[in-house]
């Protein structure tokens, strides 16, 4: 990666790098159904909307706050787990009337989502106060396939 940052995709004479740009790959190359990427415009663009969203204020709320805690990162804690709490107010809203963050099944933008959400908690943002977004994680962990990200155990006590 010219960047310098993980994650890497190699798959063939391509590599891809940057969380978010492998899962679309992954998508338009390998799911003929176009499940996990659609191709109607409306839930393509919200696909992209949720994206975004994963690349920023996810990575700069929970993202921020758990770097904060497990890797010692000099940045604004408090300010970290405001903006995540901004935003969870308004994912658990959004996820009151749906099951998935956009449509009627998982789409990558789940995916991108889902991993500093479910480990908020390592970055000192609770989530019992967000009933449909563990509902939306437990969802998620349910998917034929999935593999968990182990808890971190750097820079917590035991």
């Amino acid at each position: 990666n010219a960047f310098g940052q993980v994650p890497v995709l190699g798959d063939g004479d391509i590599t891809i790098a940057d969380s978010n740009a492998i899962l679309v790959y992954l998508a338009s190359q390998y799911d003929q159904t176009h499940t996990w990427l659609p191709i109607e415009p409306a839930k393509a663009a919200a696909v992209q909307r949720f994206l975004s969203v994963a690349a920023g204020p996810v990575a700069s709320g929970p993202g921020t706050a758990r770097l904060i805690n497990l890797f010692g990162a000099q940045l604004d804690h408090p300010k970290a787990i405001e903006t995540a709490h901004n935003l969870f107010k308004i994912l658990d809203k959004h996820l009151a009337a749906q099951d998935w963050l956009v449509g009627g099944t998982p789409t990558i933008a789940d995916l991108a989502n889902y991993t500093y959400i479910a480990h908020a908690p390592e970055g000192d943002v609770a989530l019992q106060d967000y009933p449909n977004i563990k509902a939306w994680l437990q969802r998620i962990e349910h998917l034929t396939g999935f593999v968990p990200m182990q808890a971190s155990k750097i820079g917590l006590a035991a």
